[in-house]
C-alpha cells in the first residue's frame, strides 16, 4: 500500500531508496489478511458478492461449495421412458439430423408384429443404439425441440461429470434412459384401441398417387373414381387435392 503522501521525488526519499521499510509494510498487510482469514469464520453465501464478515475470502471451495446454476439451465440429456420401461424414441432420426455438432448416433430396429406388448405393436421402429457424445455436444437443445415424441429431454440440471478417459463421455441407452416414465393422451398406444374419426370434417381431402391409381375416400361418401393414369410418369411425391 502506498503512503498517503508520497514524495514527488522518490530518489530523494531515503525510506523508498532502502526498500526495507516498504517490504516490511507489505509483509505486515499480507500477514494481517492471512491471520484474519485463518481465524475468522467465512460466510458461505452462494452469492459471492453478497458475502459479509471479517473473512474476505470469496473463493468457492468446490466440491464442498457449488455455485448454483441459473434458472434457465436445463442440464444434460436423458431418454424418457414409457410406462413399460422402454424408451419413447421411435428412431425417426430427427434429433440426429438437426444436431449441429453431429454428436447423436442412432441405429433403428423394428418391433415384431406379434409382440405381446400393445405399446410396441403400434410402433414401427425403436432404437437399437442411441449414443450421444457429450464431448461434442454444445448443449443447444435443438434435439429436444425436434423430437416429435417427447423422447429426449434436457431437464436433469446436471453438467457433464469428469471422467478418466474419452470413451466414458459417450453415453448409450442404459446411461441415458432415466427419470420417471412419461405418458401423453396423444401417444399411439393410448389412442389406437378406440380410435375414432375426429368430430370435424377435413376441408382439403388429398391422396398420394404413384404408379397406379389410389382411390380417395371423402368424408361421408364413396371413394371417388379417377381417370386412367397416362403414360407419362407421375412423381410419387405429387399430391392431388379436391
Amino acid at each position: 500500500m502506498a503512503y498517503i503522501k508520497a514524495s514527488k521525488n522518490p530518489t530523494g526519499d531515503l525510506r523508498e531508496r532502502l526498500y526495507l521499510p516498504e517490504l516490511i509494510r507489505g509483509l505486515a498487510i499480507t500477514t494481517r489478511h492471512f491471520l484474519r482469514n485463518l481465524f475468522v469464520g467465512r460466510d458461505v453465501n452462494s452469492e459471492v458478492q453478497d458475502r459479509k464478515g471479517g473473512n474476505l475470502v470469496s473463493t468457492v471451495s468446490y466440491p464442498e461449495e457449488k455455485t448454483p446454476y441459473p434458472p434457465g439451465y436445463r442440464g444434460l440429456h436423458r431418454l424418457v421412458p414409457r410406462d413399460d420401461g422402454k424408451p419413447r424414441c421411435v428412431a425417426c432420426y430427427l434429433c440426429a439430423t438437426i444436431c449441429p455438432a453431429q454428436c447423436i448416433y442412432i441405429e433403428a430396429g423394428e418391433y415384431e408384429s406379434m409382440d405381446p406388448a400393445g405399446e410396441s405393436r403400434v410402433i414401427e421402429k425403436f432404437p437399437t443404439q442411441f449414443v450421444i457424445d457429450e464431448l461434442r455436444c454444445i448443449v443447444c437443445g435443438l434435439c429436444v425441440d425436434a423430437c416429435p415424441k417427447d423422447a429426449i429431454r434436457m431437464d436433469t440440471g446436471l453438467h457433464t461429470p469428469s471422467e478418466y478417459n474419452r470413451s466414458s463421455f459417450v453415453w448409450d441407452i442404459p446411461k441415458l434412459l432415466q427419470g420417471p416414465p412419461v405418458s401423453h393422451p396423444s401417444d399411439p398406444w393410448n389412442k389406437r384401441p378406440s380410435s375414432a374419426p375426429p368430430p370435424h370434417q377435413h376441408l382439403e381431402a388429398h391422396t398420394r398417387i404413384g404408379e397406379d391409381l389410389v382411390p380417395l375416400k371423402l368424408t361421408g361418401g364413396e371413394p371417388q373414381k379417377r381417370t386412367e393414369v397416362t403414360d407419362q410418369p407421375i412423381p410419387v411425391t405429387r399430391f392431388l387435392k379436391e
